[in-house]
């Protein structure tokens, strides 16, 4: 019996079957498809594809989520593709599409990120482990605690620039949900606008989250950073536990709040 979804940008592609021969062009739904149980189906990724980490070793890979190598995709033959709107690029996608059934996600929510993998699982023949999986991950979002103190805070992503994110991201999303009110929520020129020290200064978040991810912050960041905003707590943050919206949700820390604003840097 043929399979139909309609992706999360509105386009509509049918399998005649689970696919057998998959590419993934984006690095935590690249973990998603493994968690589901598609390793042995598994013929391309991306190079940042880091998890599991034996896939860069057994698996083609593609290029990045940039750049994909379109030629060594097609060689591959695969019988779906698994893209994203935001991570991927759009020219690119667009011929994959027309070659191989792709499904393109959008995912700025936590229940976004549930519809994804729910659709992802109906597409492989893996409602059970999807099912699963959003079992797992409703049961631990549900445990966070009810929100008496909400706490202002900076999420960066880049320096030199600086970079953060807008309300419309899912690292926003999951900001909020965990008792952060994105000081920056309401910028409207980018996703991911651009501040500078004096932004964030007047802002005066209480806490500013350094991001493991894209830019590689350490924890040798914070004292320089300390002196530049010497108002805010400064925490480094795992980039992946916020940005990544497959599988890996279901390890998600929620005692975030209660961790970060605990710890002994706080001013």
């Amino acid at each position: 019996m043929p399979i139909r979804i309609t992706d999360q940008i509105g386009r509509s592609l049918e399998l005649q079957c689970p696919p057998k021969r998959v590419i993934s062009c984006v690095p935590s739904q690249t973990e998603l498809l493994f968690d589901l149980g598609m390793e042995e189906f598994i013929e391309g990724i991306t190079k940042f594809c880091v998890h599991p980490q034996s896939a860069l070793k057994t698996k083609t890979i593609v290029g990045g989520t940039k750049n994909l190598n379109l030629d060594r995709i097609v060689a591959l033959n695969p019988d779906f593709i698994l893209a994203n709107k935001e991570e991927n690029d759009k020219a690119s996608i667009e011929f994959l599409s027309e070659r191989f059934p792709t499904y393109v996600s959008e995912v700025r929510t936590l229940e976004q990120a549930i519809t994804m993998i729910k659709d992802v699982g109906a597409i492989c023949g893996k409602e059970n482990q999807a099912n699963g999986l959003i079992s797992n991950i409703k049961s631990r979002f549900s445990t966070i605690e009810n929100h008496d103190k909400t706490f202002t805070a900076a999420y960066l992503i880049w320096q030199n620039p600086w970079m953060t994110v807008s309300e419309d991201t899912f690292i926003h999303d999951m900001l909020s949900r965990c008792g952060f009110e994105n000081v920056f929520g309401c910028r409207s020129d980018s996703r991911y606008p651009i501040v500078t020290d004096e932004q964030i200064r007047q802002a005066n978040p209480e806490i500013i989250f350094l991001s493991s991810e894209p830019y590689p912050f350490k924890t040798t960041h914070i004292t320089t950073l300390k002196r530049q905003f010497p108002n805010s707590h400064l925490a480094i943050v795992d980039g992946e536990m916020f940005s990544w919206y497959g599988s890996r949700l279901q390890h998600f820390n929620t005692r975030i709040k209660t961790d970060v604003m605990s710890s002994t840097n706080h001013p």
